[in-house]
C-alpha cells in the first residue's frame, strides 16, 4: 500500500513538472499528457484503502470521508486561486497547472514515516510482529488484540473466497448490477464537467 501510494506521488510530481514546463517549451501536447499522467493516478482509491486500513476501527468511517472532503476541498482551492488575480493570469498559470504536484511532494517526503498498514502486514505478508509493531506506532500503546483478532478472522475468510479475475469479475452474473453501478457512477464524475472546471 505505502510503496504504491509513494510510486504514485512520483508519477505526479512528473505530471506536475511536465504541465509546469508546457509553457516553456511552447507545448500543448504536454500539457494533454501531463493531464493524462494525474488522470492514471491512483490517488483517491489508494487514499480510502491506506487510510481505511491504518485506522482504529472507530475511526475508519470518518477516516474514509477525508478522502471526498480533501477532494472538495482541492477543487475549492483549484477554483479560487484560478482567477485572473491570483494564478490565473497569463504569466502564472503554468505555476496552477503545477500546482497538482505540491501535495504529492509533501505526501513524499512524510509518507517514509509512517509504517505498512497492518492488515497488509499481516494478511499478505505474514508479518505479525510487524503488524503489532505497526499498531502502536499508529495508535500508540494499549491492548490492541482485539483488532489483530479481527484481521486473522478476515485473513481466514479470505483464504475461502476466490480471487476473480477481472474477466471474471464481468462475467460473473452475481456482480453485474454493482458493476453497472461503479461503472455509471464512475463516468457521471468524469463526464459531469467538474474536470474541466
Amino acid at each position: 500500500r505505502k510503496k504504491c501510494l509513494l510510486c504514485n506521488n512520483v508519477l505526479m510530481i512528473v505530471a506536475a513538472s511536465i504541465l509546469g514546463l508546457s509553457k516553456i517549451s511552447q507545448s500543448f501536447e504536454m500539457i494533454l499528457i501531463g493531464r493524462f499522467m494525474c488522470g492514471v493516478s491512483l490517488c483517491v482509491p489508494l487514499h480510502h484503502q491506506y487510510v481505511g486500513e491504518i485506522s482504529p476501527r472507530k475511526l475508519r468511517g470518518f477516516a474514509n470521508s477525508t478522502s471526498s472532503f480533501f477532494w472538495s476541498l482541492g477543487k475549492a482551492i483549484g477554483q479560487i486561486s484560478g482567477q485572473r488575480e491570483l494564478l490565473g493570469s497569463r504569466s502564472l498559470w503554468p505555476v496552477l497547472m503545477a500546482s497538482c504536484g505540491l501535495p504529492a511532494l509533501v505526501q513524499l517526503v512524510a509518507l517514509p514515516f509512517f509504517p505498512e498498514s497492518p492488515p497488509y502486514l499481516l494478511m499478505h505478508k505474514g508479518d505479525q510482529e510487524g503488524c503489532k509493531k505497526a499498531i502502536r506506532q499508529l495508535w500508540g500503546e494499549g491492548q490492541h488484540q482485539a483488532e489483530i483478532d479481527d484481521i486473522m478472522k478476515e485473513k481466514a475468510t479470505m483464504k475461502n473466497t476466490k480471487i476473480l479475475s477481472v474477466l471474471e469479475l464481468v462475467k460473473e452474473p452475481a456482480f453485474r448490477w454493482q458493476l453497472y453501478m461503479i461503472v455509471i457512477l464512475t463516468a457521471t464524475i468524469q463526464l459531469c464537467g467538474i474536470n474541466a472546471v
